[in-house]
């Protein structure tokens, strides 16, 4: 046990006072993230919110907390779908705004190093003013943080050509729950030493490590973009199509599917207009070539396949304007639903399995009697649907759906999360997908970093606590 008093004074001794938040009209809107209502901060009154300004700040929590027991929640930029920045003890929130600086552009080895409270928004509009190079990976939100994009290894709607984050991060500063401030990675393109400790902070949650700096790899910029929207009657000519332009050697910066339900309610939500009229569902297509006469035959080729395949409407964008209005709309698909809904699922299959997966996936939600909006990154077998509230509720059959559906994903070879993380909502289902000597593993690795198991508790599996460890908590 803690005095929550002793641990306020130290904060602000090492911080400075106005950078320490204690009162609950203060510390309330960093104690949630989207996945509210699923679920919800278990220790409202009793978390105080630290707002460091270096790496050396940092370490100096990080040692206090370590030696006191005290329990440690990083935080981003609130945006995550699977209750990782969620404190469930009392314990310090550890927020990562502060970290916002743009540290180093290196052009000529294509690639920028930022803080980790850089967000994705302060990224992208640095990076447009260079003119010739960009960041591939768009979540959908971009009020991420990079640090936060890190450890949740997040995705997005580029991730069918340039892969998700884990393919662009090059180093990492990483501050332990013990106290050192290390060095991960580095400008390297390759780098063979050891173990890859890099690899295995990607996509921790918080629970291995604070990450305060990014190295990110660039890429030049193409000139020539273009958005296709080709309309189906069924899903299945859709996710057919998807892979017979794989399979011709076409790889475009994103292949979404959408529902048409969902785009509608996405677009009355934005007040805009989706527009695709024919058809039931729908592709978004992403083209980006170095030159227009490549641009031109791609698109051609595309529709060409989809027509094959009973496409009934196909639509071209070629303005930024009319680009930026369908990427919306797509990009805002659960921020329309979020009132109504109960989770947001995040599965992934082999894509070659995608649209089997579906049939089947549609058959659990048509065996409960409701709907499930969706929408997915197609081309890299990557589905979003929504499970839907009944009267501002969770329904009396969400947990028995919620299993079944991953059940689907795991038969088809496929993983419970692609790219929302694990954290606290996903957890209760390691089982479907490891062993228990692999669950024992990452146990021992989370350990291995966090002896005194400090280090945002809760995420990935239980953590032994109250007096089992010693971790309290503060009062």
């Amino acid at each position: 046990m803690k005095n929550r008093e002793a641990v306020i004074e130290k904060m602000k001794s090492i911080t400075g006072p106005d950078w320490v938040l204690t009162e609950l009209e203060q510390t309330l809107g960093y104690l949630y993230d989207e996945t509210e209502p699923l679920l919800r901060p278990q220790a409202d009154e009793t978390c105080l919110v630290v707002k460091p300004g270096t790496p050396e700040e940092i370490a100096a929590i990080m040692t206090y907390a370590t030696e006191s027991s005290v329990p440690v929640f990083p935080r981003g930029g609130g945006t995550g779908l699977c209750g990782a920045a969620i404190p469930t003890l009392p314990g310090i929130v550890l927020s990562l705004e502060r970290l916002n600086k743009i540290v180093e552009l290196d052009e000529d080895n294509l690639m920028i190093t930022v803080e980790a409270g850089v967000t994705l928004e302060q990224l992208n509009a640095f990076l447009s003013k260079e003119n010739d190079l960009f960041f591939p990976v768009h979540p959908g939100d971009e009020g991420a943080q990079v640090g936060g994009m890190a450890v949740e290894n997040a995705g997005g709607v580029g991730a069918v050509k340039h892969g998700i984050m884990r393919n662009h991060i090059k180093g990492m500063e990483v501050v332990l729950p013990t106290g050192e401030v290390v060095m991960m990675g580095g400008k390297l393109l390759k780098n063979n030493m050891g173990y890859d400790l890099l690899h295995l902070m990607i996509g921790s949650e918080g629970t291995l490590g604070v990450v305060t700096k990014v190295i990110l790899r660039l890429y030049p910029r193409l000139a020539y973009k273009g958005t296709l929207l080709i309309s189906f009657e069924t899903r299945q000519a859709a996710a057919k199509s998807v892979s017979q332009i794989l399979k011709q050697g076409m790889v475009p910066l994103a292949m979404e599917y959408i529902d048409r339900s969902a785009s509608q309610e996405a677009a009355d939500h934005l007040g805009l207009t989706w527009p695709a009229e024919k058809g039931s569902v729908d592709l978004m297509l992403i083209l980006e070539e170095s030159t227009e006469d490549d641009l031109f035959d791609n698109t051609e080729k595309i529709v060409d396949i989809c027509d094959a395949n009973g496409a009934v409407d196909s639509l071209i964008a070629e303005t930024g304007k009319e680009q930026k209005v369908i990427l919306d709309i797509r990009s805002n698909v659960y921020t329309s639903f979020k009132e109504k809904a109960a989770d947001a699922i995040d599965m992934a299959v082999p894509p070659a399995h995608f649209p089997a997966f579906l049939d089947e996936l549609m058959q659990v939600v048509d065996q409960y009697g409701t709907q499930s909006p969706t929408v997915g990154h197609i081309g890299d077998g990557n589905i979003h649907n929504i499970i839907l509230m009944v009267d501002g509720k969770l329904p009396d059959y969400f947990e028995e759906m919620r299993q079944a559906m991953y059940e689907v994903a795991i038969r088809f070879g496929g993983t419970v999360s692609a790219e929302h993380g694990t954290g606290r909502t996903r957890k209760a289902f390691m089982s479907l997908q490891f062993s228990p000597r692999e669950i024992q593993i990452m146990q021992l690795v989370k350990r291995a970093f966090d002896p005194a198991m400090i280090l945002n508790p809760g995420v990935f599996f239980d953590e032994p606590n109250g007096t089992e460890n010693g971790l309290t908590g503060i009062h």
